[in-house]
């Protein structure tokens, strides 16, 4: 017995729109890692980063890069890390296609070295 859940993201009527184009929206993180944290998805639902079209991912890209600009004025961060998590194995809990606006304050953590390199341990140690 499959049982089918709702997708978060295709319910845009529980969503606070922040930005819109015509093939993707962003809104804030229901669990933000830092204040600002915007996620950034497709309309149309599609699982991973590789199975959206050409014309979805610029898309996004736009709204990635207008999202900046928001938070930039909103939140004066020091810094920024963008994400995408693609399947189980790569921490993706939400099978709708989202891009993490992360933004990054100084003082935030310790040593931010090394970025998302510290998402998993290193292969090789980062200098």
């Amino acid at each position: 017995m499959v049982i089918m859940m709702k997708c978060p993201f295709c319910d845009t009527q529980s969503l606070k729109i922040i930005l819109e184009n015509d093939k993707a929206i962003a809104f804030y993180d229901k669990y933000p890692v830092q204040r600002g944290h915007l996620l950034i998805v497709p309309k149309r639902h599609v699982a991973t980063y590789f199975d959206a079209a050409d014309e979805e991912i610029m898309a996004i890209h736009e709204l990635i890069k207008q999202g900046k600009e928001l938070l930039d004025r909103e939140y004066i961060p020091d810094g920024y890390n963008i994400g995408v998590n693609v399947g189980e194995y790569g921490g993706q809990t939400v099978m709708h296609l989202h891009v993490h606006l992360i933004p990054r304050y100084k003082g935030d953590i310790d040593d931010p070295r090394g970025g998302i390199r510290k998402a998993i341990p290193n292969l090789v140690p980062y200098p």
